[in-house]
């Protein structure tokens, strides 16, 4: 961890500060959403389908604003999307902790969803600009900050939230509102375009800019070729934590072996990024680490795979183990895959963008995934039910062993095909 530390402070102020505020930022949403829906229908006593739509709300609110998130951020500057995006989750985290109406729980949902839509594609689009040709490690250093405000955060939240879950949702806009004034004090002002010195992008609408974006098929073959990784890397919150309810129950070891899925996510991540990366980077080009991901990523339901083949003991430990290890495998090796692949993912979004108007990149990109994501879930859900229904239990980890290497073989196919490589710059018109 002295390593990791030592090396972000050979980075610029900007980026530590981007770093640090991302696990602040995860630390203080993570403390809070899993334990929301529990207080709407249990404290709150409203219906479930009430609790859904509240929690898509906010789904919605964020994958549908992402774009005009990242538009906002390359037209107006970095820093003060990343400083609404902070406001507002101060406004709608206390709001969900001290109102019980509908339309204000409504409101402050969509509230939270837009604030990641706005500061989310800043972020990373900032972090690209000022890392400059160490992007790749910069970005697998975020992630570690990334990873660890993830595996605090539900720990923080479960304290707070056994007091009074009001106080949890205090708690976190209390540090949104923290990191907002931070922002404002310590984080320099930047456009996207100022190390380019370009001063046009503004006389260019919105539309043309998008026009020109949705042309750019090497990103759009990109953005679809990586559904899947976020789609694998979902089911960590999916079907590995219904696969060890189904086999260890619902009681105390199952809580304790879904919880050891998370903890092995994440720590593995801390614990081994940059050296994953360093490795990658020496070895592979960018195209062949992303491979290289994906494919562990689909492989990493081969265990779960082979315990199909096991006759389930009916109780003990044999029982136990078969419902913790196959799960906590596959767990592990999403996340190697992940740590492969997730520098080099965010360094190809910007060196596809040809360095202009990366934050809309990011944003398009979120949004092609966040769809994808959605639908991935619901199919792996109709894989899972109909697995059970028809006595076939390996078939969802059939299906997502299969989408892990057709994605890393359109990868591959890109590679190969130079579609990954930085675009040759266009010349732009120059009036007479």
């Amino acid at each position: 961890m002295k390593g990791t530390l030592a090396q972000v402070r050979t980075y610029e102020r900007s980026v530590q500060l981007l770093m640090v505020n991302q696990f602040t930022i995860n630390l203080g949403f993570y403390m809070l959403m899993p334990y929301l829906a529990a207080h709407l229908s249990g404290t709150l006593g409203l219906a479930g389908w009430v609790v859904g739509l509240i929690l898509g709300v906010r789904n919605f609110s964020q994958q549908g604003m992402f774009l005009v998130g990242g538009t906002l951020a390359d037209r107006f500057g970095y820093k003060p999307m990343i400083v609404a995006g902070c406001v507002l989750r101060t406004v709608g985290f206390a709001t969900l902790g001290l109102v019980d109406s509908l339309a204000a729980l409504l409101a402050a949902s969509a509230a939270t969803g837009l604030a990641g839509a706005l500061f989310n594609p800043a972020v990373r689009a900032y972090l690209a600009a000022d890392a400059g040709e160490r992007r790749v490690e910069a970005f697998a250093l975020f992630n570690i900050f990334y990873q660890a405000g993830i595996l605090l955060g539900p720990l923080v939240g479960m304290l707070l939230t056994g007091v009074d879950f009001r106080i949890t949702c205090l708690v976190s806009a209390g540090i949104f509102a923290l990191l907002s004034v931070v922002q404002i004090r310590a984080l320099p002002a930047r456009k996207g375009d100022d190390r380019k010195g370009r001063d046009d992008d503004g006389q260019e609408s919105v539309l043309a800019q998008w026009r020109g974006i949705l042309a750019n098929r090497p990103f759009l073959l990109f953005s679809g070729a990586m559904i899947g990784s976020y789609v694998l890397s979902f089911q960590v919150y999916l079907a590995l934590p219904l696969e060890v309810r189904r086999l260890g129950g619902e009681g105390e070891f199952g809580t304790a072996a879904v919880a050891l899925l998370f903890a092995v996510s994440g720590l593995s991540t801390i614990l081994g990024q940059t050296r994953v990366t360093a490795w990658c980077k020496a070895r592979y080009e960018p195209g062949q680490s992303l491979t290289l991901g994906l494919a562990v990523m689909g492989v990493a339901f081969v265990p779960l795979l082979a315990a199909t083949a096991v006759p389930v003991p009916e109780s003990g430990a044999g029982r136990w183990l078969l419902a913790a290890v196959p799960p906590t495998l596959a767990a592990l090796l999403l996340a190697i895959g992940t740590m492969i692949a997730y520098p080099f993912e965010m360094d190809t979004i910007v060196r596809l963008s040809g360095d202009r108007l990366v934050a809309t990149h990011y944003g398009l990109y979120n949004t092609i995934c966040g769809v994808g994501i959605t639908l991935g879930n619901l199919l792996t859900g109709a894989a899972l039910d109909a697995a059970r229904e028809a006595g076939m239990p390996a078939l969802p980890w059939i299906s997502l062993l299969a989408l892990g290497l057709a994605c890393a073989m359109a990868l591959y196919g890109l590679h190969r095909t130079g579609r990954l490589a930085t675009p040759e710059p266009q010349p732009r018109p120059v009036p007479a």
